[in-house]
């Protein structure tokens, strides 16, 4: 499992953009609907087991929210492009911490 630790995230007129940390790096994060289709980059690569990867975003109390999404390689930052977690993110923006992408 890959967790991100969640700087900062500020909504954009359709879209989210902030950073976060892992491993004690920084990357940009870029969060939208799906425009092109669901998407995941990461900014590195990895050798994935499966094709979809669940990303999950979480907070205090329980919160979170998650999809399923089709890894689509490197990128420049951190790209989640996934209509629920967008629109889920927009009512409770300032609520999480915490990125997890699972690779099961």
């Amino acid at each position: 499992m890959l967790s991100f630790k969640i700087i900062k995230i500020d909504i954009f007129q359709s879209y989210f953009f902030g950073d976060v940390e892992f491993r004690n790096d920084i990357y940009k994060i870029n969060i939208q609907n799906q425009k092109r289709g669901k998407v995941l980059k990461l900014p590195f690569g990895i050798i994935p087991k499966k094709d979809k990867m669940i990303v999950r975003m979480t907070g205090p109390r329980d919160l979170f929210v998650e999809d399923y999404l089709p890894y689509c390689g490197e990128s420049e930052w951190l790209e989640i492009d996934s209509d629920e977690i967008t629109y889920f993110l927009a009512d409770h923006q300032d609520q999480f911490d915490t990125i997890e992408i699972m690779d099961k």
